[in-house]
C-alpha cells in the first residue's frame, strides 16, 4: 500500500452521506458490521499486528453507530490508542462519567495536535467563537470540554450547536485515525 493509503482507505470509511451523531442512534446509511468486516480485510494490511487492526476496526464500528461492538474491541487495548476509542464510545453511550474517566486515562494523545489545528480552522470559518473558546482554549484541544458540550446539547442546552458538534467529532475520528495509521 502506497504511503498514506492506509489513512486513505480509513477515510473512505468515515464519508459516509451523514455525520455520526453524538449519541448512541443508528444512521439507516450505515454500514453493517459484516459490510465493515469486508471493507476492512481489503483495507488492513497483513503486515499490522492485531492490536493496530483491532484499533481501526473500533475506531470504524463506533463511526458507523455499532457501540457494543466497538467497546468490546476498545475495552481490551490497554494503551493510550484504545483509551481513546474507549472514551470515544463511552460519550456517545452517553456515559459522559465514564467517558471523562477514560479521556484522563489517555492523557495528552498526539492526534490532539492535529485536531486543535483541524477544530479551529473549521470552528473559525463557521464564525463558531462559542465553542472555538470552550474547546481550543490556548490552542489546545479539550476532550473534557467536548464531553462537557456534547452532553449541554443531548439535553438541549446548546441544541443549535449539534451540526457543528458531530462536525467536530468527525475531525476527531479523522485526526485519531491519521495519527494511528503514520505511526504503523
Amino acid at each position: 500500500m502506497k504511503p498514506g493509503g492506509l489513512f486513505q482507505e480509513m477515510k473512505r470509511l468515515l464519508d459516509t452521506a451523514e455525520p455520526a451523531g453524538l449519541g448512541p442512534d443508528r444512521r439507516a446509511s450505515a454500514l453493517t458490521v459484516d459490510e465493515l468486516d469486508n471493507e476492512l480485510r481489503g483495507a488492513l494490511s497483513a503486515q499490522l499486528t492485531p492490536a493496530v487492526k483491532d484499533l481501526f476496526r473500533a475506531t470504524i464500528y463506533l463511526w458507523h453507530d455499532h457501540l457494543d461492538e466497538a467497546h468490546r474491541i476498545a475495552q481490551e487495548i490497554e494503551t493510550q490508542d484504545g483509551s481513546q476509542v474507549h472514551a470515544m464510545m463511552h460519550r456517545r453511550e452517553p456515559d459522559y462519567g465514564n467517558a471523562k474517566y477514560w479521556f484522563r486515562r489517555v492523557g495528552a494523545h498526539p492526534a490532539y495536535l492535529c485536531l486543535a489545528v483541524r477544530v479551529s480552522e473549521y470552528l473559525e470559518k463557521e464564525g463558531e467563537s462559542d465553542l472555538h473558546s470552550r474547546l481550543v482554549p490556548n490552542k489546545m484541544w479539550d476532550p473534557f470540554a467536548f464531553v462537557d458540550a456534547v452532553e449541554d446539547a443531548e439535553e438541549g442546552q446548546i441544541k443549535s450547536k449539534v451540526d457543528d458538534l458531530r462536525a467536530v467529532q468527525k475531525l476527531e475520528f479523522e485526526c485519531f485515525l491519521e495519527n494511528l495509521a503514520n505511526r504503523v
